[in-house]
């Protein structure tokens, strides 16, 4: 009789992974009886099972309960005692307590098989992984898989082999081997397939996301994401340590955004679950993102109760990224001060200790630098510098040996105090320190910064453009645009330094190179566009602005604001001269006529706008971003008004007249941006390049742009290069239209659209007919809602019959059309992390090969879109360029909220 309660109890340990339900009522039966017997071995594996089984379902502290009382079992033979201390390592890691973990695996080593020890080690990585000791971990996991590879094969070596597998997957994805952690993570993936192992094929599909994300393939990624999501549906636990694995990919990857809305999801379910390891780093993950995303104040208070976390479970080697988060949140919210000063340069050097973070440290005492430069500390900013630039190769940081992490001098004292044996197996102290490395493009800041102290502006301009040209290398190392636009992030403050010397300089060219050299960081046209070449795609431009006709469109003197003398146009209290001109070249020559390009720059607080006609280039200071971004707030809300109704109620007649709230903030936002340049722009057709929140402008609103074509680019290099990939037509276009739900007018419009254009067709707004049209059509027309996500701009969509096609579906698109119409709200709004990349619909299809996309930038009325469309196409199909179209069409139904971009000017019809 107690063999068979000790066979059906380890076939409850068996089934645990494979049906921990089942396993749980069995074990209970098992130890019901085991109890009554008096049969302590059947009882301490019923245990046993029952706590594989509640780790299973999610049930962290139940599991430890299960396990503790099994351990605690008199009269158990001392192997089966060892086998449910195995079982505790890993629920004892994940409850907060890696240390702990280690030595109750030190416990249970002596009365284990060769076997069961290998076991042990699958256990031990874990830990080791949690307290930093990544070698450490890698060796466990390779002692185990060396040994249980060789084992019989039964169904609990071919598990533990598997978990062995995956644990050093991920442990070699903290340590940067890619593709070895690819290479385990899939071995794990097929053994546990093969071997009916689901539960450990779920969690092996579950890391695939982490891992697709630090291999650079951001829309693989989110595509694993989805698959797991499925995979893990009714596993709390598990689903949550897989959003927040994922979210920290995501902002390895600098994509805040993202990671902020897994972690908010992901957070909750592990404080449920018990997961304490897992929650604080969740936890700490999410104070990160919040400070990325803007919210410094929330970023404190996590970080501060996840560094208590920390220490509480001993990892002391974590500490230092929780100060740095509450360190940067205080200088967010507070300002440099002395004794912040200090905390920074003390935890920059924490972080220099640790090789893993080593260039978070260099990051944290360049701010460091800058703090002390603000607070007017000229020698502590210079000895910042210095050990950015000149740390002497011979100096040992006092960090630990390549791959091994210390715990900090808590941990040592205990690990000190346990016998030599059992100090073996929880890990030795750290090896000699290995050189320390600062990043190049914090050394380039650094060297910029030491240049300009002592007044060398031409080698501050070098280091600079160096250290950018590095920043621009690693970012064009991926084909992602949203990772790429992230991972150029990093080269966001060094451009603004050399922004701020070329402005002081009063040089156009310069201050052009210097916001093209920053935009090409981002983008696939990674190269600073010379002024002539601009110039001559600008004069190739101006027949679509002739092309377009000039009714309805108003002089600048006529848009309802007082021009005034260019004496009143000083008074925004710009320090350079006012918004005169800073310098021009070939100043004097004589206009010629064709399109101006605008290249708006943020320098500093301030707003420059760089002006490129066929005469003259030059620079001029329009004044505070910040009543700027106020201005184009107000218009935005204003339209929405109009459109939606959701504010104070306003009569529909007067809210577009003279005088109207619309007019009234568009008026606004022209007198800011435009009046200043009025006579270079003059009634040309213009190519816009909006800077920071002018990347939401609804540029059809403003008086003096009804009717006229404009053509909005991230960057004149990007404006170029849409215009060498767009189509010469030959003929009619193939033009392909899709309605989507829930628009009471979508059909007639894609209707009418159709019946201008001889090669048009109706395709099913489902996304995979949709992604077929995109790969065949020269026109691509989608009437549907449109969802803009602010935060995660490439989860941005339009919503089809069977769901939403997101921005980054798009992103694996073989072909693009050359034409998109997006006929919904906010298609065209982008979220902007590096200036260059527009990151949402309109940048995805830019990104994959379109030339020209048309989307809106505001909410607009059913009918209205039918309206403007409607007359849009019919000037596309007798050879009106799109801008020309759009403007026109814009202005004849009185519907600003569409707007072009890329190259607008580049017909898609034979001219008539």
């Amino acid at each position: 009789m107690t063999h068979g309660l000790v066979e059906a109890a380890e076939a409850a340990v068996l089934r645990s992974v494979v049906d921990p339900a089942q396993a749980m009522r069995t074990a209970q039966s098992v130890l019901t009886a085991a109890d009554a017997r008096g049969m302590a071995e059947a009882a301490v594996v019923a245990l046993r099972a029952m706590g594989l089984a509640a780790r299973e379902l999610g049930d962290l502290p139940a599991a430890e309960r299960h396990l503790r009382r099994a351990v605690a079992t008199s009269g158990a033979p001392p192997e089966r005692l060892a086998q449910a201390r195995l079982s505790l390592v890993t629920v004892r890691t994940e409850r907060g307590h890696p240390v702990q973990a280690l030595r109750i695996a030190a416990l249970a080593w002596p009365a284990l098989s060769s076997l069961d020890r290998a076991k042990l080690d699958t256990q031990r990585a874990v830990a080791l992984a949690h307290l930093g000791r990544y070698r450490g971990a890698v060796a466990a996991c390779d002692r185990a898989v060396e040994v249980l590879a060789a084992a019989p094969g039964g169904g609990d070596d071919h598990r533990f082999l598997a978990g062995g597998l995956l644990n050093r997957g991920l442990v070699r994805a903290f340590l940067g081997e890619w593709d070895a952690a690819m290479g385990d993570v899939t071995a794990c993936l097929e053994l546990a397939r093969h071997a009916g192992l689901d539960h450990l094929a779920r969690l092996a599909a579950a890391n695939l996301p982490f891992l697709a994300v630090r291999r650079g393939d951001v829309a693989g990624a989110f595509g694993h994401y989805r698959e797991a999501e499925e995979a893990l549906f009714g596993f709390a636990e598990r689903l949550a340590t897989m959003r927040a694995d994922f979210a920290g990919a995501l902002l390895a990857a600098q994509q805040p955004g993202e990671a902020r809305e897994l972690l908010s999801r992901a957070v909750p379910d592990l404080e449920a679950s018990g997961a304490h390891v897992a929650l604080a780093d969740a936890r700490l993950k999410l104070a990160r993102a919040e400070l990325l995303t803007g919210d410094p104040r929330r970023a404190l208070a996590l970080a501060v109760r996840a560094g208590r976390e920390l220490e509480a479970q001993g990892r002391a080697s974590w500490l230092p990224l929780a100060r740095e988060v509450v360190l940067r949140a205080r200088l967010a919210l507070d300002g440099p001060a002395p004794g912040l000063l200090a905390e920074l340069v003390a935890c920059a050097g924490e972080l220099e200790r640790d090789p893993a973070h080593q260039a978070g440290g260099a990051a944290l005492r360049l701010e460091a630098a800058e703090a002390a430069l603000a607070l007017g500390d000229r020698s502590t900013a210079l000895g910042q510098l210095a050990e950015l630039t000149n740390a002497p190769p011979d100096v040992p940081a006092p960090a630990p040996a390549a791959g091994v992490i210390p715990e900090g001098r808590g941990t040592a004292r205990r690990v000190a105090a346990l016998p030599p044996a059992l100090q073996e197996l929880i890990g030795g102290e750290p090896g000699p320190p290995p050189e320390r490395r600062v990043p190049g493009l914090v050394r380039q800041h650094a060297l910029a910064l030491e240049a300009e102290l002592r007044g060398d502006t031409d080698a501050a301009l070098r280091a600079a453009g160096e250290g950018l040209a590095e920043a621009r290398s690693q970012a064009g190392a991926f084909e992602d645009p949203g990772l790429r636009a992230h991972m150029a992030r990093a080269g966001e403050r060094l451009a603004g330094l050399g922004l701020r010397l070329a402005a002081r300089d009063r040089d156009a060219a310069e201050v052009f190179a210097w916001a093209e050299r920053w935009r090409a960081v981002a983008a696939p046209e990674a190269y600073v566009p010379d002024l002539r070449e601009v110039r001559a795609a600008l004069a190739e431009a101006a027949p679509g602005g002739r092309g377009a006709g000039t009714e309805g469109r108003a002089a600048l003197s006529e848009s309802g604001a007082a021009v005034g003398d260019r004496a009143a146009l000083n008074e925004s209290g710009a320090a350079m001269e006012g918004r005169g001109a800073l310098s021009g070249s070939d100043a004097g020559a004589e206009e010629s006529g064709g399109a101006v390009l605008l290249e708006f720059v943020v320098e500093g607080a301030s707003l420059l706008v760089v002006v490129v006609t066929q005469g003259r280039a030059l620079v001029r200071r329009l004044g505070r971003l910040e009543e700027v971004a106020e201005t184009v707030v107000r218009l935005r809300y204003a339209l929405r008004r109009h459109t939606l109704g959701d504010g104070p109620a306003v009569d529909e007649r007067t809210a577009l007249a003279p005088g109207g709230p619309v007019p009234e903030a568009a008026g606004e936002v022209e007198r800011l941006l435009l009046r200043p340049v009025e006579r270079e722009i003059a009634e040309r057709p213009l190519v816009v390049v909006p800077a920071g929140v002018l990347h939401t402008v609804p540029w059809a609103a403003l008086p003096c742009l009804r009717g006229r074509p404009v053509s909005v680019a991230a960057s004149a290099a990007a404006w170029l290069a849409a215009g060498r990939r767009a189509p010469v037509p030959d003929g009619a276009p193939v033009v392909a239209a899709a309605a989507g739900p829930g628009l009471a007018h979508a059909r007639t419009e894609v209707d009418r659209v159709l019946a201008g254009h001889p090669r048009g067709r109706e395709v099913p707004a489902r996304t995979g007919r949709v992604m077929e049209a995109l790969a065949a059509a020269d026109v691509l027309h989608l009437a549907a809602h449109g969802v803009f996500h602010a935060r995660s701009p490439l989860l941005s969509s339009i919503t089809l019959d069977d769901g939403p096609l997101m921005a980054y579906d798009l992103l694996r698109l073989p072909r693009s059309p050359g034409l998109v119409v997006l006929s919904a709200c906010d298609a065209g709004m982008a979220r902007v992390p590096a200036e260059g990349a527009l990151l949402g619909l309109a940048g995805a299809f830019l990104a994959r090969g379109t030339a020209c996309v048309v989307a809106g930038m505001v909410p607009v009325r059913d009918d209205d879109a039918r309206a403007v469309m409607t007359l849009f196409h019919e000037l596309l199909a007798h050879g009106e360029p799109p801008a020309s179209a759009l403007a026109a069409a814009s202005a004849k139904t009185e519907v600003p909220g569409f707007i072009c971009f890329g190259a607008g000017h580049r017909p898609v019809t034979p001219p008539a």
